[in-house]
């Protein structure tokens, strides 16, 4: 029997190789290169000098370094958190009320249109978004002023105070389709006999959310929570094309941080710097993650 199943793994070898090469050559290859450029001073032209620790060092007393992992946690906030509660709330309510009174295909329309900004290309969105948010000729400030309400219009993007919560606002708008979708997936594996106990127990449909609906759900929450940590955390196109990082520091990212010291600063090792500290964190926290949801597995097994 170990033989044969020695043979049977053997003979799957070369249908991995592709995929072990690839990752090979686009993974760890390119960080464990980048890896070493954050040991060094390279403007990236010439050979770089091994500068040991410094670019570390330099970062611990980086006020824009830490700024941009603030900004990241802000971002966990709009691209995870908020996304992931009102995607479970949403998800419920067209699975049990709107897809019971008016039917499936109603159902499904609102879930693609909640769903039309993860098919949008990133940069397309944030640069219409760019225009609504537009001080002069913006959508949001024409009607807050056709309105009578002129007293609220804003420098959107261009105001430290307002910039970065303009930004979090389009991140829920963009993100809040994706957990959607899964979680109306996942509810179809529910099996309905469950409700229907509930139901003649007298369960209100909020108890029905809480003790059956989340439960259940669990591994796609898992999931939604996992993916989206890591896209708030590398985010990068919508700050590129919205506010470049900018006014100051008020929406630095880690990302954006990386690409403003490899391509605009000529500062290689110290863009490679944030880059690596932001694949360890990556790392951590999708172990983190892994282990928290193989403990709850083992915990409801036994």
């Amino acid at each position: 029997m170990v033989q044969k199943g020695f043979s049977l793994n053997k003979g799957y070898a070369p249908f991995l190789l592709p995929g072990v090469l690839t990752f090979l050559f686009i993974i760890i290859i390119p960080f464990l290169v980048n890896t070493y450029l954050s040991f060094t001073q390279w403007q990236g032209v010439g050979m770089p000098t091994w500068v040991g620790l410094a670019n570390y060092q330099k970062a611990l007393r980086d006020v824009a370094f830490w700024a941009s992992f603030k900004n990241n946690l802000s971002l966990i906030v709009a691209m995870v958190i908020i996304p992931t509660v009102l995607g479970l709330f949403l998800a419920a309510f067209l699975f049990d009320y709107i897809a019971t009174k008016f039917g499936q295909r109603v159902s499904s329309f609102f879930r693609a249109g909640y769903y039309l900004p993860q098919i949008i290309p990133v940069v397309v969105a944030a640069v219409v978004w760019r225009w609504v948010l537009q001080p002069d000729w913006g959508v949001l400030n024409w009607m807050l002023t056709s309105i009578g309400l002129e007293g609220l219009t804003r420098n959107w993007l261009g105001n430290a105070a307002t910039a970065l919560p303009s930004v979090m606002a389009v991140m829920v708008w963009f993100q809040l389709g994706y957990p959607l979708v899964i979680f109306m997936a996942g509810l179809q594996r529910i099996d309905p006999e469950l409700y229907e106990a509930s139901s003649l127990d007298g369960a209100t449909w909020f108890q029905r959310f809480r003790y059956i609906t989340i439960p259940l759900l669990r591994p796609e929450i898992y999931v939604v929570v996992l993916t989206t940590t890591i896209a708030a955390l590398k985010v990068f196109a919508p700050i590129y094309a919205m506010t470049r990082g900018g006014p100051g520091t008020a929406t630095m990212v880690a990302s954006y941080f990386s690409y403003k010291y490899f391509f605009e600063s000529a500062n290689v090792g110290y863009g490679a710097t944030m880059a690596t500290v932001l694949t360890l964190l990556v790392i951590v926290i999708t172990i983190v993650y892994i282990r928290i949801q193989r403990q709850q597995e083992q915990g409801e097994s036994q």
